[in-house]
């Protein structure tokens, strides 16, 4: 038993120590787990977080639309089947919270919806002359200003998985489909020894059955013609923070305006929202048969 002083037992350190002792005793149950019967649907932003912003609409609303109709498609035709959702309205959910509602709910699988965009360019152009000096001195200069492009042809939709660093362990879990972490908000502190220690006991009870997933999706957004842009690592909170298996999946690119277009209709949301529902019906056959260990 250890006895912690006063001086440590602060949020940020219990709030670590819980999750790692509640992945420490999901490592034996996720490893023998041979059902899917809860699924925690996790749609990205809302509230006062609007998520990435297009030229019309914003990811909150757009994820909420996809997991709403990937939620009815489950019960549906998973009636078996439980679906929990981190939101179901546009209200704000720490990201926390969002493995918070997943873990009391003893979910089997956590699926992260959000929508991509890139950073833009910003051009520098020149827009006239000005006068400057007096006298002999007196000259005209160039007057610049800089324009920031939003828009972008980047397209298609990328999955990830919780990953730290990825080592030759990983790299072989993740097969043809792997790549490097990235940067993006919500990523965990990998100076914070804690880290370290959450992701390796993460990757040991879920990346193989996260990763059978992300494929899975990857695959059935390849089938609808989406372009495939890969399973990748990130050292992502809202993954860490959730005790079972867990995905988090970019739809698209909302700055691309021919993707933003196909995200905002019932139509390409609903595309979307049954690849999705293929993928985790595939994934449960997959766990049941023991593919996924």
């Amino acid at each position: 038993m250890i006895v912690y002083t006063h001086k440590f037992l602060n949020g940020k350190f219990l709030s670590a120590l819980v999750l790692l002792l509640c992945l420490s005793l999901n490592v034996a149950t996720a490893q023998s787990g041979k059902t899917l019967k809860k699924i925690v649907l996790d749609a990205g932003h809302g509230g006062k977080d609007p998520g990435a912003v297009g030229s019309f609409t914003n990811e909150k609303t757009i994820t909420l639309g996809v997991v709403l109709k990937l939620g009815k498609l489950l019960k549906d035709s998973l009636p078996q089947l439980q679906v929990v959702y981190t939101r179901n309205t546009d209200v704000f959910i720490e990201l926390k919270e969002r493995g918070n509602i997943a873990n009391r709910a003893s979910g089997d699988l956590f699926v992260s919806v959000h929508v991509n965009s890139t950073a833009g360019r910003r051009e520098r152009i020149q827009t006239g002359t000005r006068t400057v000096g007096k006298g002999k001195k007196k000259r005209k200069v160039p007057v610049y200003k800089t324009i920031h492009h939003r828009e972008t042809a980047t397209s298609g939709t990328e999955t990830y998985v919780l990953g730290l660093t990825r080592t030759d362990e990983k790299e072989k879990a993740i097969g043809e489909f792997g790549e490097n972490i990235s940067d993006e908000p919500g990523l965990l502190d990998e100076n914070d020894p804690t880290t370290a220690v959450l992701v390796a006991q993460y990757s040991q009870a879920f990346l193989s059955k996260s990763t059978t997933l992300a494929g899975r999706i990857q695959a059935n957004f390849m089938n609808i013609g989406r372009n495939d842009l890969g399973v990748k690592q990130k050292s992502l909170q809202v993954l860490a923070n959730s005790a079972m298996p867990g995905v988090l999946t970019e739809i698209g690119f909302i700055n691309n305006p021919s993707e933003e277009q196909f995200l905002s209709t019932e139509q390409g949301q609903q595309q979307i929202a049954m690849s999705l529902f293929r993928a985790i019906q595939a994934y449960k056959t997959d766990i049941e048969r023991g593919k996924s260990k």
